[in-house]
């Protein structure tokens, strides 16, 4: 294969994984006109049309969908070696690309993601807040940092961040109006503000211990939202019981805003988790980043 087939296949694996020309043009900063005519080059050399383009979306035809699953790894390999040499001259550069969902901002990440950036100047990083799921195959992020562990194939997760406790809320006048729940299930006859995450398709069920573990209970929502700001909101607005981080309830416990029910029964979250593909295929600013991740947990 000479030179320019391989930077052709680079081009097509870029726009394969970031969905469009444009996206891919500002990774590889060349001009979109530029990838588009790259992508159509490359189609005619190979008699074969790669991608269906329409005025919304680029999107792989089964021939380019083929082509993407054999070629992707290929180069992966060639990045991981160029990063192998930034390793050799003992450096760490190069874009850092995460993924979060924005509970994990203030609770840890934004402070490791900031010392990490001055620790290694010759790394620029974006973090995407976003609570739903990442290949992380082809979306071009390095890790995604979730609550619960994104395992698939080849891929690894090591445990981040604080512990995570939780509590159930409510204004003080609606449990005038309502009532106390005692029990876990009570919450099944009582207005529920529920957390919403993957665009609103799925609901956080709301974790107990009993004398048989862990537990979860759905109740049926009132209310709906994907910001635990909001959640707060409606709580102190009486419309319901809200089910939150402890961490951003404690204010407004602390001034008798709402009011904590259940507090023996709610059992704590697990911790977040950092998920990445295998180190075979890890890039030496993630390395510096994982390692980063766990001194910080070794000295808590």
């Amino acid at each position: 294969m000479n030179r320019s087939n391989f930077g052709d296949i680079r081009i097509f694996v870029e726009v394969a994984r970031r969905g469009g020309f444009r996206a891919a043009a500002d990774v590889l900063n060349l001009a979109p006109a530029s990838i588009s005519e790259a992508i159509q080059r490359f189609e005619e050399k190979l008699e074969a049309r790669l991608f269906q383009r329409t005025t919304r979306a680029v999107v792989l035809t089964p021939i380019g969908e083929w082509l993407f699953e054999r070629s992707q790894s290929a180069v992966i390999d060639l990045e991981e070696a160029i990063g192998d040499l930034h390793n050799q001259k003992g450096q760490v550069a190069g874009t850092l690309r995460l993924s979060a969902p924005y509970s994990a901002g203030p609770f840890f990440l934004d402070d490791l993601v900031a010392r990490f950036a001055v620790s290694h100047p010759e790394v620029n990083v974006e973090v995407i807040y976003d609570d739903t799921k990442v290949d992380l195959l082809r979306s071009g992020i390095d890790a995604a940092i979730r609550s619960t562990t994104l395992l698939g194939a080849d891929t690894h997760a090591v445990p981040v961040g604080p512990e995570l406790e939780v509590t159930i809320v409510a204004a003080p006048d609606y449990l005038k109006r309502k009532g106390v729940p005692k029990r876990p299930n009570d919450i099944l006859n009582h207005d529920a503000i529920c957390y919403a995450f993957d665009h609103g398709r799925n609901l956080a069920p709301w974790g107990f211990k009993g004398s048989q573990g862990h537990f979860l209970v759905q109740p049926k929502p009132r209310m709906v939202a994907n910001d635990m700001r909001s959640l707060i909101l409606y709580a102190q607005r009486g419309l319901g019981l809200a089910y939150l981080y402890r961490e951003i309830a404690a204010p407004y416990i602390n001034k008798d805003d709402l009011i904590e029910v259940l507090s023996k029964h709610v059992s704590p979250l697990p911790r977040y988790s950092l998920n990445y593909i295998s180190k075979r295929h890890m890039t030496s600013r993630l390395r510096a980043f994982i390692d980063m991740a766990k001194v910080n947990e070794k000295s808590k």
